[in-house]
């Protein structure tokens, strides 16, 4: 099936370049751009945050026993991932996990008794482990769910938050799926004072073993001024906010589709025509890319609105969108209210062809390197103004990237930034950079604000910080005065398949083994090293820790 797949998915992606204007696939085809989710161009969405609580089904659950209700709900949830994840083309997410449940279970009169809890963390814990073995998403590939947790209001989501956590936290390590977001929130969990402060205490516990759960900071400079209850990370670090049709919020909505622009391409065209001012000719290049790009996503969404209602029918019959499905007789009513993303790659080493220098290590290509990100943000603004959709600025993971364009430029030009094989993401420093975790935190924070589509910021770690939550715990508070929207903890967490023992293992400490799984963040999820992309591979192995440095915290 796998192989059928595969192969399908190739001609797919084939046929929908060659619908596009030959200038247009060119841009694809020669690494100036990257289109995602190729293979699903035209026939569906990217991703989505259920609006769960819209049109759930109660009346299937009339009759049952508490028990039954239990079971019937945690099977329901993985039948809507099956069915969601076939019907588009990437992540699918709870804004909510814990309040929602408990919601549900209220309504569906089931109690927060001692047995029901237990049965509830049972199935929690086994939909956390098909999340892992569950490979038959079109065929071969796993599901992609977030489970967004942290800001329960009542006894009852307070208990489901907490047993998501200990069921993650005491399943084996080889359970590293799905992804978990905690969302921390002043007066809710972020003070000891506050009453969910032990559930953010339990997730950092969580992280410092398993380097989940991941951070959205509510109280962040991009984040204050909206409702925390309906901020959600979808997948990797997608972000879905402003909407010029209604409510912001990510709750019913999701991202349509993006394209990444490949900026050293750029850089290393506008330094090699010896302009007069390299930096604008840069800026100029990128503009005429993005317009182009734009071209793109307007065909891309054109033809989505084209559709059926009776193309996506698990959303039709649970109404997961904004709006109802059946409310219009096209479907631009539903997927206007999605996001439309322009997304980069490679800011650090575009940059350092400009200008010599790695950006962050100099205030002149630093100011340099956030100029260019609030001119390109600049641009998706004026789109949304011009054309009336939502677009959005992405700062990319690159993980099907970071080597393509890498490889198609190395073959054009000459220059130091092809030794390591791979591109940086988005405007992260390079992963080599040996900056102190503080460090890092501040030189990335102040471009969170203007990647409204979805960023994040990483600490790497030298391994897994067990007992020391704490320091986690600062790392959080200093990204929130910063101005950090979302942050995860990066450590090596290696298994022996043999004795399963866990820890940092050229060979197993236990056994002996060299049978080891190494697994390790690609972009947002974590995956087994070994399954990497070429370029994310290369990238995790040059990856050199950020060291704590108390002086920098205190300053």
């Amino acid at each position: 099936i796998g192989y059928i797949f595969r192969k399908g998915e190739k001609k797919q992606k084939e046929e929908a370049l060659n619908s596009l204007p030959e200038n247009l696939s060119k841009l694809h085809r020669d690494g100036y751009i990257h289109i995602h989710d190729l293979d699903a161009y035209g026939l569906t969405y990217n991703c989505l945050t259920f609006n769960i609580n819209n049109k759930f089904p109660y009346y299937e659950y009339k009759n049952l026993s508490q028990q039954r209700k239990i079971l019937k709900l945690f099977n329901f949830y993985k039948e809507l991932f099956i069915k969601m994840g076939n019907e588009q083309s990437g992540g699918e997410a709870f804004a909510n996990f814990d309040i929602d449940t408990a919601n549900i279970l209220t309504n569906l009169g089931v109690k927060n008794s001692k047995t029901n809890l237990s049965l509830i963390k049972e199935c929690i814990s086994e939909l956390m482990y098909w999340c892992n073995e569950a490979h038959d998403r079109m065929g071969m590939v796993s599901y992609y769910v977030t489970l967004n947790i942290g800001l329960a209001d009542t006894q009852y989501s307070y208990q489901i938050c907490e047993i998501t956590l200990d069921a993650f936290s005491e399943l084996p390590s080889e359970v590293f799926k799905p992804n978990i977001v905690f969302k921390v929130k002043r007066g809710v969990n972020l003070e000891e004072t506050s009453p969910n402060y032990p559930l953010l205490k339990k997730a950092l516990e969580c992280s410092s073993k398993k380097m989940i759960p991941t951070y959205l900071l509510c109280d962040s400079k991009p984040n204050i001024n909206i409702d925390p209850k309906v901020l959600a990370i979808m997948g990797c670090r997608t972000r879905v906010v402003d909407n010029i049709f209604g409510e912001k919020g990510a709750i019913g909505r999701g991202n349509i589709t993006n394209i990444s622009i490949n900026l050293p391409r750029l850089g290393l065209e506008s330094v090699n025509e010896n302009a007069e001012n390299k930096y604008e000719l840069f800026k100029e290049k990128w503009l005429g890319i993005a317009k182009q790009s734009t071209k793109i996503l307007l065909d891309r969404y054109n033809r989505l609105i084209k559709l059926e209602s009776e193309d996506f029918q698990t959303n039709r019959k649970y109404n997961l969108w904004i709006e109802d499905f059946e409310s219009d007789e096209t479907l631009e009513h539903i997927f206007r209210h999605g996001t439309l993303s322009i997304g980069f790659i490679g800011l650090s080493e575009a940059i350092e062809i400009l200008t010599g220098e790695k950006f962050y290590l100099s205030d002149n290509s630093m100011n340099m390197a956030y100029d260019f990100v609030k001119f390109m943000r600049s641009y998706t603004d004026e789109c949304v103004k011009k054309y009336n959709l939502n677009f959005s600025l992405l700062a990319t993971s690159g993980e099907l990237i970071s080597h393509r364009f890498c490889d198609i430029d190395s073959k054009l030009y000459e220059h130091s930034i092809f030794n390591k094989g791979y591109y940086t993401n988005s405007f992260h420093v390079d992963v080599d950079s040996m900056l102190s975790g503080f460090e890092k935190i501040s030189k990335e924070a102040r471009f969170h604000e203007l990647a409204n589509g979805g960023c994040i910021t990483y600490i790497e770690l030298g391994e897994a910080p067990i007992g020391n939550h704490e320091g986690l715990e600062e790392y959080v508070k200093y990204a929130i005065e910063k101005g950090v929207h979302y942050l995860g903890f990066n450590f090596p967490l290696d298994i022996c398949n043999e004795c399963h023992f866990t820890g940092l293992l050229d060979k197993c400490d236990n056994c002996g083994s060299i049978d080891i799984k190494r697994i390790r963040r690609v972009s947002g999820y974590l995956e087994i090293l070994d399954q990497f992309t070429k370029g994310k591979y290369l990238e995790a192995n040059n990856r050199k820790l950020n060291y704590y440095d108390n002086s920098y915290r205190r300053c």
